[in-house]
This record gives C-alpha cells, structure tokens and sequence, in this order.
C-alpha cells in the first residue's frame, strides 16, 4: 500500500466483513475507535497520548489485531473551504508513516467539524468538562468512524 487513499478507493479490495478501526489524531492524543465486523456501529475503543510515532503505531498495530481490523479510516482535518492545512498534512504523513508498517489499507475521511459535533453531544448529554476531556478523541474517532461506515453503506460496500 502506497499510503492513504479516499475511502471508497481504500477500501475497494476489502473483504465484505471485517472491522474497521478510525483514528482521530490530535497533536496530543489519537482518539481510536472500531466498528463490528459487519460495519454497522462505530465504538470508542481508547484514547492513546502521543509520544514518538513508533510507540503510537505500535500500540494502533495491536489493537487493530486484538479486534481483528481489516482496514484503518483516519480522519482527514479539512479546511471549512476544502482545503487542506497543515494539520490535514500532518495526518497524511501520520498514513503514510503507518501505511509502511502495515499491510492494511488506510483511508482517508473527512472529519470537518467532528470535534466540535461530539462536544456539544457531550454537553447536551450533561457530561462534565473534566469526563468530556478524558473521552472526546474517542468519542470523536467513532463519530468520524460512524459517517465512514454509514457512506460505505449508502455506496453498497
């Protein structure tokens, strides 16, 4: 694998079941997220804080084991105006890197406004600032993980 492809085209060759683990990269933390093997519901899984990027991987490679992944879908911070930052370019490097450790494909999906999606969730549900920190990359990940999934099944995939 090249590195990270739009969805559809990333996950064009993947079997039909199978989990699918998304990823929100912060610059602190990396929200992980997996979905059932049917692809149906996206859960937070854990949030990871980042260190060096051979320990992060190390630690996404085993839990993309434990839960028997096929695929990874990492969300792609793009600008309001589609354009792509340098956060955007962080997390295509973050791919690329990972994409020469792994033989599973690596998806790119577009997660603008996720963050802020979950966070009003969060306070909607009365969760206190304290909890919300400790759960929103995860919360976050299955919310970019969750439109994923539900745009594969729209696609018949």
């Amino acid at each position: 694998m090249a590195g990270a492809l739009p969805l559809l085209e990333a996950l064009a060759d993947v079997p039909p079941r199978g989990a699918l683990m998304g990823l929100d990269l912060g610059t602190k933390t990396i929200g992980v997220a997996c979905s059932d093997p049917d692809r149906k519901l996206a859960t937070g899984v854990e949030t990871i804080a980042r260190t060096k990027f051979k320990a992060d991987a190390e630690r996404l490679l085993a839990l993309s084991a434990e839960r028997n992944a096929v695929a990874f879908v990492l969300g792609l911070p793009v600008n309001m105006d589609g354009s792509e930052g340098p956060r955007a370019q962080s997390v295509r490097a973050f791919a690329g890197n990972l994409a020469r450790l792994t033989d599973l494909p690596i998806a790119l999906w577009d997660e603008r406004l996720s963050t802020a999606a979950v966070e009003r969730e969060l306070i909607a549900a009365d969760v206190s600032r304290a909890k919300r920190a400790a759960v929103i990359d995860q919360h976050a990940a299955a919310f970019i993980l969750q439109g994923a999934l539900d745009r594969l099944a729209y696609a018949g995939k």
